[in-house]
């Protein structure tokens, strides 16, 4: 192909010149890159939009397949320049002339994003579309002038546009609408100051996939998240500090539980009774998930004290589940934890509603205890702790993450609607360590696919509950 066939190719969306191996390497390398403990056999473009513009960007959706048989799907946004101007590590390959390379790294690439989603533009092609939906609030991102990626995105990338508004792009792509878009135009629409206010959003229409691409809210600023506030007041010796502001946060949390439970002609988010059948099918569900990680790892030192008492831990299991029936199901964030909370001068923003990655989203969609957001920070306190005396070298005070817990918990239920909750405080207990075990079970599992070194954290959490169980 010549130089000009290949910009008209790509002009047009046809990618086939892109080298499926060089792409492979390319995404495996990439932070957003959900799965890497497993190797990428074939990496394949199924379906690509131009979005327009010169140099044109090409919303690209990436299949990679498993060796396992399994798939996902990424949005891959790329753009096109000439070789001459050099390879950087955002290269994915060259092609007669011209560089293919993700797009999200380059500032006018970015901005033509944005000024798309300010015009709440649609662009269709036969094999699908892609429309922008842009609200009011919006209009900033069509003159904003300086753009930059937020470092400590993982699973997607987020951008910062003068500082104003945050475009957050969906790598992993799921069918059905993602979950933080859904939290957001709820949240918003009534007016919780306690969220980023959503801004608009962009979605893909067609054969391949129905989904959301991502999503842009107000830039939170002068803002410190909770886990390193927490890690650097523990390091410094001031953990004492943080108590009447984990009180504000539990009492943030429990009025976003109550305006999410607020609207009982929204089938999506009104509130539910539980039944025996759900609570049982989660119990088996962590066995499951239990037996299956210690049975895959015999060998593992840093599961040694929870696979001696793996039957002690699954009685548990199935005792806590027996009595933990009570109270409402709601919409809830669903990874909350310090890292999604942003401490600002105005008070407590909590952010990045997805819920958990490695869970389906028919999983993340699904209404849970309003208890399960409370039990997984207070996991969070665990690992602060944790993570101080592993990575600081400073062991916090023995009490420290009781009176965490303490704190949070009376700002949450002072301010929680109570009948979201289980009847009385004993059995608010009972269901916290119930689904405290959910949460450690799973971040086992998690730590032992991303962050080995972290596997000690949940079967120190899970070895306590067994501990306070028997006392």
């Amino acid at each position: 192909m010549s130089a000009n066939g290949v910009l008209s190719a790509f002009a047009d969306g046809e990618l086939g010149f892109v080298d499926e191996t060089a792409l492979a390497a390319w995404v495996a390398q990439r932070r957003w890159y959900a799965t890497k403990g497993r190797g990428i056999a074939q990496a394949s473009v199924v379906q690509a939009l131009p979005l327009g513009g010169e140099p044109p960007l090409v919303l690209a959706l990436v299949q990679l397949r498993f060796h396992s048989g399994t798939w996902d799907l990424y949005n891959v946004l790329v753009g096109l320049r000439p070789a001459a101007d050099g390879l950087d590590e955002e290269s994915i390959c060259e092609a007669d002339g011209w560089v293919v390379y993700g797009a999200l790294a380059d500032p006018v690439q970015c901005r033509r994003l944005a000024r798309l989603l300010s015009a709440s533009a649609i662009v269709e092609r036969p094999s699908g579309r892609v429309e922008f939906h842009g609200l009011q609030g919006s209009a900033p991102l069509a003159a904003s002038t300086h753009v930059r990626a937020l470092a400590g995105e993982q699973s997607n990338t987020s951008l910062v546009y003068d500082e104003r508004v945050v475009l957050k792009v969906f790598r992993r792509l799921a069918a059905g609408t993602n979950p933080e878009l859904e939290m957001l135009r709820f949240l918003s629409e009534r007016g919780c100051e306690n969220v980023a206010e959503l801004l608009g959003w962009f979605e893909h229409r067609g054969e391949r996939i129905d989904a959301t691409l991502g999503i842009a809210v107000r830039h939170v600023t002068e803002a410190r998240d909770g886990w390193r506030l927490a890690l650097d007041a523990l390091v410094a010796g001031e953990g004492e500090t943080l108590m009447a502001s984990l009180t504000e946060l539990g009492a943030v949390t429990g009025r976003m539980h109550t305006l999410l439970a607020s609207d009982p002609e929204d089938p999506d988010f009104a509130p539910e009774e539980p039944s025996s059948e759900t609570t049982a099918l989660l119990a088996a569900t962590i066995d499951e998930h239990l037996e299956r990680t210690i049975d895959e790892h015999p060998d593992d030192p840093a599961l040694e004290p929870i696979a001696r008492r793996s039957e002690e831990l699954r009685e548990y299991v199935r005792h806590a589940a027996r009595g933990a029936t009570d109270g409402r199901l709601i919409r809830h964030h669903g990874d909350f934890h310090l890292g999604q909370a942003m401490s600002t001068p105005g008070g407590w923003v909590i952010v990045d509603f997805e819920g958990e990655p490695d869970r389906s989203l028919l999983e993340r969609r699904r209404k849970r205890p309003a208890l399960r957001d409370v039990a997984c920070m207070l996991c969070s306190f665990a690992y602060a702790a944790a993570v101080a005396e592993l990575q600081r070298g400073v062991r916090p005070p023995e009490d420290w993450e009781r009176r965490a817990r303490q704190s949070f918990l009376e700002g949450y239920l002072g301010s929680v609607d109570p009948s979201l909750l289980p009847s009385d405080r004993a059995a608010i207990e009972h269901t916290l360590a119930f689904l405290q075990l959910e949460k450690a079970v799973y971040e086992l599992r998690y730590e032992i696919d991303h962050r080995p070194d972290w596997v000690p954290i949940p079967v120190a959490v899970l070895s306590r509950l067994l501990e306070a169980r028997a006392t």
